[in-house]
């Protein structure tokens, strides 16, 4: 796929382009999340705070059972008799030393009685909760057994010998955490998580899996990229900082710190943008003032704010047809274009999908069929259960991924609208029609809300090479009315071209006044589609029961910043990333705590490899395997690097909205393609 495909085709700049690799190393491109208060999120510690460990110490206090219970075993006693008591009172001291008994449940004398056994459940729930029980076959037949064991959660009051809520003073127990939880305290944890090369889900997955805890006990704003070191806050339900922070010597490639309570969890959208630090390797131009050149007019006129490519997928099926067939109501062929085999897939799942149309063996497939292939399992599964059924076929792929189809046709009529309206009528100016936000009625600070997703889901081949965009991708400035510039608008000169907008097509949007309201009507119609009457009665593929919503034709880059640079070594990094601050500061540390222990107080040219948080860290002399891509996942040059050959590297430093691509400000700056396919040939 090509970025003319999806209506990528224009620049601002009549600047001539210069070669630059971007991403040559997951290290070139870092990514720090800006919160709602527009602060840069770091990781600055992966220490606990004090007051966090005090915190700590009252869930631990709460949690753990009274070390008696002598009354209540003696209680026992009288009810089930000295047998069944003193497997009790083990299986109570067994647990207040410290020992796991979560999966050493204690099986009492077999009673036929059921009013008994009745009696015995009731007096664990009402006098030692900590423990569950539930019934068993005995031995004997038509005996029964009460099972007692620790409570971990797992049934969470729901199960099949759970009270009804209205014993349970109505009151629904969360599944995510302790049942006790001190009232002064935030149930969630809010932490800093530091990434490099994996995605959001996958470092997450790794955590919970870590913790015993599901994936979805974890909040974030906005997922970040995979071939990429980032940091975002993320928060997660009912769990204590210092088990996070214990799993810092096990982590790979992954680190956590800055905890602290509070009382809400974080949700998609709720972040202002990403900061990005990006050095593009091997650069080179007719000379040094054409590249000084294109990164002022950068900083000074912003960038086109396209869609990158990577709303559109990365395989040779792009998202926004599969899209257009939903929208016309075509299930089949949508399901084909998902299942059917795709240029450039590997060979494995190229095999796989080859298999699948040329025997229609759905159980065989499935068998062969990678996890991360989601909506191709899940269109299978159902088809399985439904033949012939591809609607609910459709249905069957999760919410988020389905509705990214629709949603990257918007985004693909959006591209052309934005192409054509700079096309005709420049980037310095607005014109009679044009969309804007009122300012007359509307003078308060701008609030952006989400209306739709995109999708970072390490179980999605196509997406693997998503990169900085987060779920607030289609941003509405919230209650502010749009119009259509006027005769007197422009009198005025009230408006700039920074105010222009296009809409991305919905119910609830209007559309430009002028020639650039045609570009969407034509081009849907060129695919079958109408804007304004839908072809089917399902609403959520039909672009009619979609919202809409409005983006900035143009872009300029927050608190911009670049430097050329000169390295000869294509394998250290060029730009510190947060836990190289922290490694370096901790290593300084050592090496003061030692010069001061020897009475020297100048620092050595190359300290010994130090420790932080259970990783090796290389000292200074450590070339081959500098700063964090030494403790972390190490990762392979690609390069080359030629320590005779001096090479010239741009690094910028820039914060952009949640909504915009990074790699379209890298675009405008080469005036060459963003996609991965090309990168990875100008680095071969």
């Amino acid at each position: 796929m090509d970025e003319s495909d999806v209506g990528i085709s224009c620049y601002i700049s009549n600047l001539p382009g210069f070669r630059g690799i971007l991403k040559q190393r997951y290290s070139d491109f870092i990514v720090n999340e800006v919160d709602l208060d527009e602060n840069v999120v770091h990781l600055t510690s992966l220490e606990i705070p004090k007051e966090v460990c005090s915190e700590d110490k009252d869930l631990n206090a709460s949690d753990q059972p009274n070390t008696s219970y002598v009354t209540e075993i003696e209680s026992f006693r009288s009810l089930a008799g000295n047998s069944d008591a003193d497997k009790l009172k083990a299986l109570i001291d067994k647990h207040n030393s410290g020992v796991d008994v979560s999966d050493e449940p204690i099986i009492l004398s077999p009673s036929s009685d059921k009013s008994h056994r009745t009696a015995i459940h009731n007096f664990f729930k009402e006098r030692l909760k900590f423990l569950v029980t539930d019934t068993i076959d005995g031995v004997e037949d038509q005996s029964k057994c009460v099972r007692v064991r620790l409570n971990k959660g797992g049934n969470n009051g729901r199960g099949k010998y759970s009270r009804k809520r209205k014993d349970r003073d109505d009151k629904r127990y969360d599944s995510r955490g302790s049942d006790s939880w001190p009232e002064h305290l935030g149930k969630f944890i809010r932490f800093n998580i530091f990434k490099e090369n994996k995605d959001t889900q996958e470092a997450l997955n790794v955590i919970a899996k870590m913790l015993g805890v599901q994936p979805r006990s974890f909040g974030f704003a906005g997922t970040k990229d995979k071939r990429a070191v980032t940091t975002q806050r993320v928060t997660v339900f009912k769990q204590q900082a210092s088990k996070l922070a214990a799993l810092n010597r096990r982590l790979i490639g992954i680190k956590v710190g800055d905890f602290c309570h509070v009382k809400e969890g974080l949700l998609l959208g709720q972040l202002y943008g990403n900061r990005f630090t990006i050095t593009l390797r091997g650069v080179s131009a007719e000379s040094e003032d054409i590249i000084k050149a294109s990164a002022v007019a950068l900083g000074k006129h912003g960038f086109i704010n396209y869609f990158g490519l990577q709303r559109f997928g990365s395989s040779s099926v792009p998202t926004h047809l599969i899209g257009a067939a939903l929208l016309r109501g075509e299930w089949k062929a949508a399901v084909s274009l998902i299942l059917d085999p795709r240029e450039g897939d590997k060979n494995a799942i190229s095999t796989v999908r080859e298999y699948y149309k040329e025997s229609g063996d759905i159980d065989g497939t499935l068998r062969q069929l990678p996890r991360y292939l989601v909506a191709e399992k899940a269109i299978l599964q159902c088809l399985k259960k439904f033949p012939g059924n591809y609607l609910q076929a459709l249905k069957a792929i999760p919410r988020t991924l389905r509705m990214m189809y629709a949603h990257s046709y918007q985004s693909y009529l959006w591209n052309h609208a934005a192409s054509m309206r700079v096309q005709k009528h420049g980037f310095d100016q607005v014109v009679l029609g044009d969309l804007v936000y009122s300012k007359e009625q509307h003078k308060e600070k701008e609030t952006f809300v989400a209306e739709c997703e995109d999708v970072n889901d390490n179980n999605m081949h196509d997406y693997s090479n998503m990169d900085e965009t987060s779920e607030a991708d289609l941003p509405e400035e919230k209650n502010i009315p749009v119009k259509a510039i006027n005769e007197e608008d422009l009198k005025s000169g009230t408006y700039t071209i920074d105010d222009v907008l296009l809409p991305l097509p919905g119910s609830r949007v209007i559309y430009p006044s002028n020639d650039i309201g045609e570009v969407y009507r034509d081009l849907a119609q060129k695919d079958g589609i109408s804007l304004t009457e839908t072809a089917h009665k399902i609403k959520e593929f039909s672009i009619t029961n979609m919202t809409g919503a409005y983006r900035r034709v143009f872009q300029k880059p927050k608190d911009f910043e670049w430097e050329l640079l000169s390295y000869t070594d294509g394998t250290i990094p060029l730009a510190e990333t947060d836990f190289d601050v922290i490694a370096n500061s901790v290593k300084k540390s050592k090496v003061r705590e030692e010069d001061s222990a020897n009475g020297s107080e100048e620092l050595p040219a190359d300290s010994s490899a130090i420790s932080v948080g259970g990783d090796m860290l290389p000292g200074k002399g450590c070339e081959e395997k500098s700063n964090s891509e030494a403790g972390m996942q190490s990762e392979k040059s690609q390069s080359g690097g030629n320590a005779e050959e001096r090479q010239m590297a741009l690094k910028l430093s820039f914060t952009l909205p949640a909504s915009c691509y990074a790699t379209m400000a890298v675009r405008e700056l080469l005036k060459t393609s963003t996609s991965v396919a090309f990168h990875k040939s100008l680095n071969d």
